[in-house]
């Protein structure tokens, strides 16, 4: 289990890292970015796991990078939009 949540943050923030140089300018701050893919990996790696129990290293690792795929694609914003701020930020 601790190779499968060191692995999975990793490829988390390795997915956060290339989201942002393949879409530097549709996706929020970078900050904001890889606090989403790590956890989200994790999240997807738990999951994984406790669908399938011990020994599946490679299939907990592709639950990871789906999952944090799919919550890294819900921070892309559409071309050319402006972040929106609210009006209590100057």
């Amino acid at each position: 289990m601790l190779w499968e949540t060191i692995s999975s943050v990793v490829l988390g923030l390795a997915l956060s890292w290339g989201a942002l140089r393949a879409l530097p300018d549709r996706l929020p701050s970078s900050r904001a970015v890889f606090l989403t893919g790590g956890p989200a990996a994790l999240f997807g790696a738990l999951l994984t796991h406790s669908a399938l129990g011990t020994g599946h290293l490679l299939a907990t690792c592709a639950g990871s990078l789906i999952v944090g795929t799919i919550t890294l694609s819900l921070l892309i914003r559409p071309p050319g939009s402006r972040p929106v701020r609210s009006a209590a930020v100057h």
